[in-house]
């Protein structure tokens, strides 16, 4: 091309109307979504836009989102993951601890940021949370204190619970060893014996309603929420106190929870998502711990299978059915 020829194309390009040469220059941007979960559950596509579009992300403009969940179910999220990594997104959302994992094992160069994970250190996530290294960052749901507030809970209501099933399903939750040590080490403190009860379907979920004392602990886990009612049932058919890990059940008859605020967790992973997409490396993004708790209580429920919940409790309430 000689000058004449150059000195013609730029002339071109500078009386371009700006929306041309923005279509021009910079196609959407593709971010890919893994959710344990069905997407109106506990973390749903609405909230994830309305967290994108404050830092300047939106769909039909200069975004694409392709969200798929799993249901719950290990194999279907593996096979969502192989269609995910197969149409090459900038970005990736793994939302719950089997997301991360399946991800994890299809790349290592495309960003990843998770939300709702427990312990990601000891999961082999990352390396550390203040340098994760990789491609993976993000923010969990849990801290070590928790669980000892899970049980301390138990323990306040009248009558006190001495015994604790925990509910957990080891497929979906494979952190639930760690936390179950945690556990453990509290309830020596809290004189409270702990019974483990790893759940895998609608048969071992009903087997739950055939405990006569004590009270129920639900860990962390999507398994848990994706067969709420089914659990609900049973936990109601044994007339037990519950302490579970999202006010979600608490609004659909479940006794307590004590949690994360899972709106509070998306807000801040798309501010990840956007620093990455201007540049930032998730090997420097820290892994940040959660920030804001809520307890959510049902009086209804207390009511119903008879037991007293203290006012201390009652006082700190964020969320009280009544």
């Amino acid at each position: 091309m000689n000058r004449r020829d150059c000195l013609a194309l730029l002339g071109f390009v500078t009386v371009l109307p700006p929306a041309a040469l923005s279509q021009q220059s910079s196609a959407p941007r593709r971010l890919g979504v893994l959710s344990v979960i069905a997407s109106d559950d506990v973390i749903g596509q609405a909230r994830l836009a309305e967290a994108l579009a404050a830092h300047g992300w939106k769909e039909q403009d200069n975004l694409r989102v392709d969200w798929r969940s799993g249901a719950g179910d290990r194999a279907y999220i593996a096979r969502l993951a192989d269609e995910l990594i197969a149409l090459k997104p900038d970005i990736l959302l793994a939302i719950g601890t089997p997301s991360v994992e399946e991800l994890r094992q299809r790349t290592t160069t495309t960003p990843i940021v998770f939300a709702v994970v427990t312990d990601p250190v000891s999961q082999g996530f990352v390396k550390d949370l203040a340098r994760p290294g990789g491609n993976i960052t993000g923010f969990t749901d849990y801290d070590g204190p928790l669980a000892g507030k899970w049980l301390e809970m138990l323990t306040q209501i009248t009558p006190k619970v001495s015994r604790v099933v925990v509910v957990y399903n080891p497929d979906t939750a494979p952190f639930a060893l760690l936390m179950l040590r945690t556990i453990e080490d509290a309830a020596r403190t809290l004189h409270v014996t702990v019974e483990p009860a790893p759940v895998h379907d609608a048969t071992s979920i009903a087997a739950l309603a055939s405990h006569k004392e004590g009270g129920f602990l639900v860990l962390p886990d999507f398994f848990t929420m994706a067969n709420r009612a089914h659990l609900l049932a049973a936990i109601a058919e044994a007339r037990l106190p519950a302490v579970f890990w999202s006010r979600i059940f608490v609004g659909e008859g479940g006794l307590m929870s004590y949690s994360t605020d899972s709106a509070e967790q998306l807000r801040r992973a798309a501010g990840y998502i956007d620093r990455v997409l201007k540049g930032a490396l998730p090997a420097e993004l820290p892994v940040q711990n959660p920030t804001k708790f809520e307890l959510a209580i049902n009086l209804k429920t207390a009511k119903a299978i008879g037991v007293t919940i203290p006012s201390s409790l009652l006082a700190t309430a964020n969320m009280v059915v009544e």
